[in-house]
């Protein structure tokens, strides 16, 4: 594996993240509603960072299944941890926008269920690979095309315990 993102800079990112976020929703009704399992690290670290009363609620969408590296066909969400957003500001978090499909959806469904307003953070931006038009407005880091592990992202449900991001190479390694 190469590390692409140090822990370092991942955590001074965050910290800037947090400080723009604040200053964005000072004195309005935030709810972050995080995408697991992959931004679970990323949403433990911005929640600390952001010291304005906040909500948080949390999809399981996922369209990656065991061992592949290619988004599949399907996308499965999970909505049982979401909590009622109708009239707040809504901040959807996810780790990764790669082709904007799983944000996609779930931004429409947040409007439509009566979402105050609705922006996107992610930490990753996968560049070349979007087919969904959705632009975040808050991004952390954007990346070339390749897939990577690391700070809650995972290959087969492993190294998402690493503080850093690493491309994978062709073997899993």
């Amino acid at each position: 594996m190469e590390i692409l993102i140090s822990e370092e800079a991942i955590r001074a990112r965050v910290v800037e993240l947090g400080r723009a976020i604040e200053d964005e929703y000072r004195d309005r009704q935030l709810t972050i509603v995080a995408v697991l399992t992959g931004s679970l690290v990323f949403l433990a670290d911005l929640m600390r960072q952001i010291r304005i009363p906040h909500r948080v609620g949390l999809y399981l969408a996922s369209s990656y299944a065991g061992a592949v590296t290619e988004p599949g066909p399907e996308l499965r969400i999970d909505r049982r941890f979401q909590p009622d957003v109708a009239g707040r500001d809504v901040l959807l978090l996810d780790d990764i926008l790669d082709t904007g499909r799983t944000l996609g959806t779930l931004a429409t469904g947040l409007r439509e269920q009566g979402a105050a307003s609705v922006r996107v953070a992610v930490l990753l931006r996968k560049l070349g690979r979007q087919v969904v038009p959705i632009e975040p407005d808050y991004v952390g880091f954007e990346i070339p095309d390749a897939f990577v592990v690391g700070y809650g992202l995972d290959f087969d449900d492993d190294y998402r315990h690493l503080p850093y991001i690493a491309v994978l190479d062709g073997r899993g390694q």
